[in-house]
């Protein structure tokens, strides 16, 4: 039986501790890691349950069928602009799932700034990470297969 080389002992170490990391990354041990891979839009439990949550929480603003309202692109006499469509018809689809999240979760005013005029809030006390996943699942399950297959080209793209 070899003895352990003492000198290669540190090396080993973090070899394994880079392994442990990264599996644990990747396996999803973390509400981060969770929301930075692809939607599960072929999860029909998933989208089930996001679909529920979107009649709750999303659909008076959003519409019944992902619609959005009228005008959504144009600011109204408040200065507020329309929830917008999450169907193909809308924007949504143009973004990464880790930045659909992070909207959803931490509200639109945590990246465009607080002075941004939206009535959308966070939801990051309404929703668990889960539940945010849900929804957006729901939302993307909705789609033509053409803008999921774009969607998922989008996700995959470098910046």
């Amino acid at each position: 039986m070899r003895s352990l080389d003492w000198k290669k002992a540190p090396a080993i170490a973090a070899v394994a501790l880079f392994a442990i990391g990264a599996s644990w990354y990747f396996l999803g041990n973390s509400s981060d890691s969770l929301a930075s891979g692809l939607l599960r839009a072929n999860d029909a439990s998933i989208v089930a349950s996001g679909q529920q949550i979107y009649i709750e929480t999303c659909a008076s603003c959003h519409g019944a069928q992902l619609e959005g309202e009228d005008n959504w692109q144009s600011r109204d006499a408040e200065g507020y602009l329309p929830a917008p469509p999450h169907d193909e018809t809308g924007h949504t689809w143009h973004h990464k799932d880790q930045l659909l999240f992070d909207l959803t979760k931490y509200g639109i005013q945590k990246f465009a700034g607080a002075d941004y005029k939206t009535k959308m809030p966070g939801y990051e006390d309404v929703l668990s990470d889960e539940q945010i996943i849900a929804v957006l699942s729901f939302i993307k399950a909705q789609w033509p297969d053409e803008i999921r297959t774009r969607h998922d080209q989008i996700n995959t793209a470098t910046e």
